[in-house]
């Protein structure tokens, strides 16, 4: 009678035990969320630091749409980083991407509309409005890729 033994390995990649997920940085949703994250601290700082606004109430609500959404981001990505979607499976966390990419990409579109309407040529207010419209148009590329994932067919065509 003959035997048969299979055995096998599984490999982690360096640095998989501590629970980092290095790799999402590199993927496309991360790499959107960092580009995000950075066109939004460039529009919140353009504006935060210029000098000369003419309308005082379009740019406290350009600052705090662009921070809010910021540090939602933020917290997004970190999640993705350390991998705690799996330690809070009540959540349905792409629908919560979802909604977020939605109101997100609506509210800065309005921010960095309004921003440039009422930047009176300042430069900064002007670059501020500009990073807007990237954190804009990246959030609606981020929204259409989780759209295709969170509300996409799941069953065989009909």
């Amino acid at each position: 009678m003959s035997h048969t033994v299979i055995t096998t390995t599984t490999s982690r990649a360096p640095g998989s035990e501590s629970g980092l997920n290095t790799g999402y940085t590199r993927t496309m949703p991360g790499l959107l969320q960092a580009g995000q994250m950075l066109a939004l601290l460039i529009a919140f700082l353009c504006v935060h630091c210029a000098r000369g606004w003419i309308s005082w109430a379009a740019f406290q609500y350009f600052e705090v749409v662009t921070l809010w959404f910021l540090i939602a981001l933020l917290i997004f990505f970190l999640m993705h980083l350390f991998r705690l979607q799996g330690k809070m499976p009540c959540i349905n966390w792409p629908l919560t991407e979802f909604f977020h990419y939605s109101v997100g990409t609506v509210l800065i579109f309005i921010a960095s509309i309004v921003a440039a309407v009422k930047s009176g040529g300042v430069s900064a207010l002007v670059a501020g409005s500009v990073f807007g419209f990237i954190a804009t148009f990246l959030m609606a590329v981020s929204l259409w890729t989780t759209y295709s994932v969170s509300c996409g067919q799941t069953g065989a065509a009909m």
